[in-house]
């Protein structure tokens, strides 16, 4: 029996980072750089480059948080776990070169 490649819909998270950031949000696929392997979706908030990665904006968010961002195909460390002491929330600083990114169309 064959699987149906079923998209769901995806809700962007409304909340005062947002807010506080421009408003405005985008969807990124993230790709390990090295063997070129999706590892997760991540929703990007106002404008700037990508130097963290908000542990409650990754997609599917993490059930537990480990102590480096591994990729799941090569098993390279992309980050490390930091809390981001302006808002005291848990993130993943990226290592220089260690992700590439693509702007997802929301369906």
């Amino acid at each position: 029996m064959k699987k149906k490649n079923v998209k769901t819909k995806i809700e962007f998270k409304k909340d005062s980072y947002r807010r506080a950031r421009g408003g405005y949000s985008r969807l990124l696929e993230l790709t390990c750089e090295h063997c070129k392997k999706s590892f997760c979706q991540y929703q990007k908030d106002g404008p700037g480059i990508l130097k963290r990665l908000y542990t409650d904006r990754m997609i599917p968010e993490p059930t537990r948080t480990s102590k480096q961002l591994v990729c799941g195909n090569c098993d390279r460390v992309l980050g490390a776990l930091i809390t981001y002491k302006k808002e005291d929330r848990p993130a993943y600083r990226l290592f220089v070169g260690a992700v590439a990114k693509r702007i997802v169309k929301s369906k």
